[in-house]
């Protein structure tokens, strides 16, 4: 356990000193992904939550927004009042950012990540990462699910290299996929 977990850090280390494109292992399977993230795996239940019509209708307005227990988190929107909704992550992990003056942070919680980068004294959201089935998109995607559902939910999207990408009001929706099945999902913010 140790070991995994000295791995992690290391792992999470290495790609927030990248800040570029990089590659992640999934499943044995090398997939090329834009982010900052730490492939860290969570365990636990998260609650999975059914996003009502009005909720819907608001993450429509804005761009795509994940939804969890009633809580919204929007790319480059404020960390703290989501920090102060959702309470104690599972694991929290920091890093200087190359980017920007400051830390970048990633807060783990079950199911999925929120990692943010520093403006100023504000630490905003650069990206959503969804860590299993126990979450979803609020239009109802989660991992597991067929690239058909996507297509069916999202329409068509620009799809390479194994991604599926929707962008909408300054952010990215991304499916990363796996013989037509989806493995992993991230929200990015285009600021970064």
């Amino acid at each position: 356990m140790k070991k995994v977990l000295a791995m992690t850090m290391a792992a999470a280390l290495f790609l927030l000193a990248g800040c570029g494109d990089s590659e992640r292992v999934i499943d044995g399977n090398v997939v090329n992904v834009t982010t900052g993230s730490q492939a860290e795996e969570t365990t636990g239940e998260q609650e999975s939550v059914q996003p009502s019509r009005q909720q819907e209708q608001t993450a429509a307005t804005r761009g795509y927004v994940f939804m969890t227990g009633g809580v919204t988190v929007e790319m480059d929107g404020d960390m703290a009042p989501v920090l102060g909704a959702l309470g104690e992550p599972v694991s929290y992990f920091e890093a200087a950012s190359c980017a920007f003056d400051g830390l970048d942070k990633i807060y783990t919680y079950n199911g999925f990540e929120i990692d943010t980068y520093p403006a100023g004294d504000t630490d905003l959201v650069s990206a959503v990462i969804l860590k299993d089935d126990s979450a979803a998109t609020v239009e109802g995607i989660c991992i597991g699910d067929s690239l058909d559902k996507v297509l069916e939910v999202y329409g068509e999207g620009k799809q390479e290299n194994g991604m599926l990408t929707y962008e909408k009001d300054g952010m990215k929706l991304c499916f990363i996929l796996q013989d037509d099945s989806v493995i992993s999902i991230e929200y990015r913010s285009t600021a970064l």
